[in-house]
């Protein structure tokens, strides 16, 4: 068994910004290995978060960023349960965060449940003239990995995270709610641009 040391602890902690007892049983599960340990814990975030999905949001923060010498605009409304968690620095670091990824990343839908049946239609028949010369089950393959990635592309949530690609924005904040113990969601966003 290997043994984890304060200062591992400690170095996770303030990396992540998740509880001491969750950044130990962490490492410890991953060996004092760094990199594993932060696997363990965006894990336990999507868990965690899923457990708040049913609470009542009661409380945020609206963030905007301006970029390109004032040509582009991302505006977010980060909502939590708590007056307490909203006005957390780190809180609204999150929401700055966010509204420079949508200024950045232009994203069209908050979630996929906020696509239109018309969108997906739209690009449907785009693709489907894409993979007509495909053969057999492979074209119906090709089709769905066109519609997945065209997806990912322009919900929010699905986007590589522009200031870590290595996460997405649903994880993200996933990592915001194991850190603050409370839900935390995005309900609207914006981006603003001159051309």
């Amino acid at each position: 068994m290997v043994v984890i040391g304060t200062e591992q602890i400690k170095a996770l902690r303030e990396e992540t910004g998740v509880s001491i007892m969750q950044c130990k049983k962490a490492l410890e599960e991953a060996e004092g290995d760094m990199e594993k340990a932060k696997v363990i814990l965006r894990k336990l975030s999507s868990s965690i978060a899923g457990k708040k999905a049913d609470r009542t949001l009661g409380a945020g923060v609206v963030a905007a960023y301006t970029h390109a010498g004032g040509s582009v605009v991302g505006a977010v409304v980060l909502m939590t349960e708590t007056d307490f968690v909203s006005k957390n620095e780190g809180f609204a670091k999150l929401a700055y965060d966010i509204a420079m990824h949508v200024a950045a990343m232009k994203p069209q839908f908050r979630s996929r449940e906020d696509v239109h049946d018309s969108d997906i239609k739209a690009a449907r028949e785009v693709f489907e003239k894409e993979v007509e010369k495909i053969a057999g089950p492979a074209r119906e393959r090709a089709l769905m990995g066109k519609l997945e990635s065209y997806l990912a592309e322009r919900v929010l949530l699905e986007q590589p995270f522009v200031k870590d690609s290595s996460i997405t924005v649903r994880q993200l904040i996933e990592q915001a709610v194991q850190k603050f113990g409370e839900k935390i969601e995005v309900v609207r966003f914006e981006r603003l641009s001159v051309r």
